[in-house]
């Protein structure tokens, strides 16, 4: 994977790259907040480790940017377990928080948790999406459906009339509901 790596401390820095480098990924390594996001933007990691304080642009700044574009796994590094810091990191799409010193165990077995928890939710947020695709194309049927019935057809009929009008002009039945709505 390539994997982003933030920290203000370079001897932090050195040691996560030469851990992740070691475990087969590639590795982008930023001195601050505002240096990760510029990276981010340009080269599209898979992952970010990001310190919760640095300079400019502190950790969870930067992953409120990173993933207001784009949503990729994210772990907050910190040497602090302040409870401010850890319920500001809760209130963001992060994966995990990691205490430094980071042991090369623990780093592996954190990114892998959070690549895969944050396969598990972007599924989630696709069933989602689509469920309430679904479920406003079934109301816009209905209302068309019921426009239908008040000049006289049955339920069956009035569905087949959208249905019959969908595949005539070849669209979807969202598409022939919205049209009969619509009046044409």
């Amino acid at each position: 994977m390539l994997i982003l790596i933030a920290d203000d401390e370079s001897i932090i820095r050195l040691g996560l790259k030469s851990m992740l480098e070691g475990m087969g990924h590639q590795v982008l390594a930023a001195t601050n907040g505002r240096e990760a996001i510029r990276m981010a933007e340009r080269q599209q990691p898979d992952l970010a480790i990001l310190d919760i304080r640095m300079p400019f642009t502190d950790g969870l700044q930067a992953a409120r940017a990173m993933t207001s574009d784009r949503q990729l796994p994210i772990l907050i590094l910190t040497a602090f377990s302040e409870q401010e810091l850890i319920e500001r990191a809760t209130d963001l799409p992060i994966q995990g928080y990691l205490i430094k010193p980071v042991e090369t165990e623990a780093l592996g077995a954190a990114i892998t948790l959070a690549v895969k928890r944050f396969g598990e939710a972007q599924a989630l947020a696709e069933r989602a999406a689509r469920l309430e695709a679904d479920l406003a194309a079934r109301k816009l049927i209905d209302r068309a459906k019921g426009k239908l019935m008040q000049g006289g057809l049955s339920e069956e009929e009035a569905y087949q009339a959208i249905h019959d009008r969908a595949r005539r002009e070849r669209q979807s039945l969202s598409a022939a509901a919205a049209a009969v709505l619509a009046g044409k």
